[in-house]
């Protein structure tokens, strides 16, 4: 007998709130941690001595955060439900030398980070946000959640061929914003503005991580509401999913694992840092939180023998406009419920006792699923999934929800998908 749906429309309407408050990993993570604590979390600092105490902790790192929760009575070898999802997004970031201009403009420097489509960056109100530091090597988040930037199109009537030959634009010379007017460019002006906005003292910034954003709210959209149209979905939404999932899990009783959630960095551009999925944190995490309970090597080795990790990313529904360019027998439906992502190259680590353990999470919560396929003529994308089980050696599976215009600077879901793909993950933490 399945258990009833215990996240409703509340979720998605949190959800936006959610996506509109963290326009870049690093804000994401410490909204992450906020909702943490209030549910009963502890942060741990990696420098310290862990305990082996029972209850809530998280470890941060950049835009980076593993969260877990020891239960009462739980063993040194007693495995781990793992949710795996990424914090960062497709879009623009601010060169080292940002302050750039002419023919009476100023312009800011940026370079192209990870896959996005670069026009659906065009002619849109952008903000900048991002993370600080300050000369004695603390952080200071910040953000312009203003129109601030613009990537203005050339008309038509400056290129006619556009409309036969389509857009084509060079990542260097077209993508650079506008923020102002005037001649004389000065190295140190939009770092100065940026420690005004902050209420710090001139020159008292001395590295930057800042990346631009839409400041368009995210929205429901569409005659009766069905569709939520936002930035960031790819792939905050499992981020979001994840954390709803895990308080949900640590105010249960008897759990027969160690539920996890871990948000990583720099997915978009191959997961190779120290807050990627290809780096040491998590499984360091993972030992460190073993050993001080107390086990051993052998109970390490046990506890990754029994986990089992739910990679949960963004995932394409078929597009009506180019339904061709789906696998024919394989078409998932926004709204449909979340996806189980294949690829027998691996792209995807889903195999079918994965299949199994997906399966069974989504009869528990009582929602539906669909499977989702790449068009064999069409290149598969790939995720932290295969990162994750080659790295860990633990079981891994891909999921995820189907949305429209993935790595636009505005992305399209439906409304009720992100609490069906939240029930599966509470359902999965809680075995």
């Amino acid at each position: 007998m399945s258990e009833p749906s215990r996240f409703d429309r509340g979720h998605t309407d949190d959800l936006l709130s959610f996506l509109a408050a963290s326009p870049t990993p690093y804000h994401a993570v410490a909204n992450t941690a906020e909702r943490l604590e209030k549910a009963g979390f502890r942060q741990v600092a990696e420098t310290d001595a862990w305990d082996g105490t029972n209850g809530g902790k998280y470890v941060l790192r950049g835009g980076a955060i593993v969260a877990w929760f020891v239960p009462e009575g739980a063993d040194p070898h007693t495995p781990f439900r793992i949710v795996g999802a990424h914090t960062d997004s497709p879009n623009l970031r601010v060169k080292p030398r940002p302050d750039t201009g002419g023919h009476g403009f100023r312009q800011v420097a940026v370079e192209i980070y990870g896959g996005p489509l670069l026009n659906s960056w065009l002619d849109r109100d952008l903000g900048l946000a991002g993370r600080l530091t300050l000369r004695d090597g603390s952080t200071r988040l910040v953000n312009v959640d203003r129109p601030l930037l613009r990537v203005p199109q050339l008309a038509i009537h400056l290129d006619r061929s556009v409309s036969a030959d389509g857009l084509k634009l060079d990542k260097q010379r077209h993508l650079q914003p506008i923020w102002g007017l005037g001649d004389d460019v000065r190295d140190g002006d939009l770092i100065a503005f940026l420690e005004e906005e902050s209420g710090l003292a001139p020159g008292e910034v001395t590295g930057w991580d800042l990346m631009t954003h839409s400041v368009e709210a995210p929205s429901y959209l569409g005659r009766d509401q069905e569709l939520v149209a936002a930035p960031r979905m790819d792939n905050l939404l499992s981020v979001h999913a994840g954390l709803a999932a895990l308080a949900l899990a640590a105010a249960r009783e008897n759990l027969p694992y160690i539920p996890v959630l871990a948000g990583f960095d720099h997915e978009e551009n191959g997961s190779q840092s120290d807050t990627g999925a290809d780096g040491p944190l998590l499984g360091g995490v993972l030992e460190r939180s073993v050993f001080a309970r107390g086990g051993s090597y052998e109970d390490r080795a046990r506890a990754f023998a029994g986990t089992v990790c739910l990679s949960s990313d963004t995932g394409h529904a078929v597009h009506p406009n180019y339904a061709e360019r789906h696998d024919p027998t394989h078409h998932p439906r926004v709204n449909g419920g979340p996806i189980l992502k294949v690829n027998v190259n691996n792209r995807y680590a889903t195999d079918g006792s994965g299949r199994a353990v997906f399966a069974a999470a989504c009869e528990k919560a009582g929602i539906p699923f669909q499977t989702f396929v790449s068009n064999n003529s069409m290149p598969c994308g790939t995720t932290i999934g295969p990162i994750t089980a080659a790295r860990h050696g633990i079981k891994t599976v891909d999921i995820g929800v189907a949305i429209l215009s993935m790595h636009s600077a505005r992305e399209l879901c439906g409304d009720r998908d992100p609490f069906l793909l939240a029930n599966a993950l509470a359902a999965f933490l809680e075995g």
